[in-house]
């Protein structure tokens, strides 16, 4: 028997699909994108093992309030049609506007970026719109993970996951306890489906492209920018309000739609009543209806519908409280009024 003394061909981590300098090369395209979303309390931030923040010394009795979301199947949508640069942004929205009902300013936030080969300027897009939705709510980007896993994602798809954490007062925390009947419900308009129900979007789409009625426009975009539109980031206009109006409660319009977000924020034994028509129903949003076939009840238990937050607020000072936020920017509406609840839903539309 004899043995070979030739050692084997040595093997790289790139061999192995790992490349350690594109991982290099995106940390360098991503540190100016950060540095624009810096603010008070940041000590050290992207290129640490870990990033430092310290809550700013002007608040009291500081709560931390966190939230982590991700982007869910709408990435599907942007590997299709190879559209990166506001994905980020949705990422941002989703947990800002979560860590936003509590009555939390939002101050900082971290992103996991995993795929199997590392495509540099798809990553930068992506990282891109993570930066710009940071800077639009006014939190810093201070770190995050980009994991490239040769073998666990399909070539040139990724997945995200976002990690926010801001803070408030603990006298301030909203919780919804004091909402009680009469007061107003205002809803404040998306900016489209926003990032979640996109399972059932491309299964209408795929309807559609099968019967050939894709349509060119809706809203006045074209129509795979309609659908891309990102989350709209509500954090700088309400923080606004909630400074000047008694606003009660806060309920961002995700999964589960207006009927399953809206009694997230009410007490035992209160109902929110909606008026159907209240607000308009937009292009898109009679797209899905009628291309999926769905009544209104299952359009508002799985999309925003067209409201993407809602604002509880006392009846005396509900107009004065739309109006700051249209000055501001927001497109507000009166949908509705809180009730006691008797034996139907926690929400009604009629």
């Amino acid at each position: 028997m004899t043995t070979s003394n030739t050692p084997p061909t040595a093997l790289s981590y790139k061999d192995a699909g790992v490349d350690i300098d594109a991982g290099d090369a995106l940390v360098e395209r991503i540190k100016p994108l950060a540095k624009k979303t810096m603010r008070e309390g940041v000590l050290a931030g992207i290129g640490g093992f870990g990033a430092l923040f310290e809550v700013p010394k002007r608040y009291q009795e500081p709560v931390l309030v966190s939230g982590t979301d991700g982007v869910g199947t709408k990435l599907k949508l942007a590997f299709e049609w190879n559209m990166h640069d506001t994905v980020g942004i949705d990422l941002v929205a989703m947990s800002v506007n979560d860590v936003l009902v509590q009555g939390a300013e939002p101050l900082f936030f971290l992103d996991y970026f995993a795929c199997g080969k590392l495509d540099v300027d798809t990553a930068a897009a992506v990282v891109g719109g993570i930066a710009r939705g940071c800077e639009l709510s006014g939190c810093a980007l201070i770190g995050g993970e980009t994991a490239e896993m040769p073998g666990m994602y399909p070539a040139g798809e990724y997945d995200l996951a976002g990690f926010a954490v801001g803070a408030v007062e603990k006298a301030k925390i909203l919780t919804g306890a004091t909402v009680e009947p009469g007061d107003v419900v205002l809803g404040l308009a998306s900016s489209g489906v926003h990032s979640n129900g996109f399972s059932l979007v491309r299964k209408c789409i795929e309807r559609a492209e099968s019967a050939g009625t894709v349509p060119a426009t809706l809203d006045g975009q074209p129509f795979r920018q309609a659908l891309m539109e990102p989350t709209r980031l509500y954090v700088k206009n309400v923080l606004a309000a909630l400074a000047t109006h008694p606003i009660k409660a806060l309920a961002h319009i995700t999964g589960g739609g207006l009927l399953e977000n809206i009694p997230r924020v009410l007490p035992e034994g209160t109902a929110a009543h909606l008026v159907k028509g209240s607000w308009p129903q937009t292009e898109l949003f009679a797209w899905l209806q009628a291309t999926a076939g769905i009544d209104d009840f299952e359009m508002n238990r799985t999309f925003n519908n067209g409201i993407g937050m809602v604002v509880v607020i006392d009846a005396s000072s509900a107009e004065a409280c739309a109006t700051m936020l249209r000055i501001a920017g927001e497109t507000v509406f009166q949908i509705g009024i809180i009730a006691e609840r008797s034996d139907g839903a926690a929400v009604q539309v009629r």
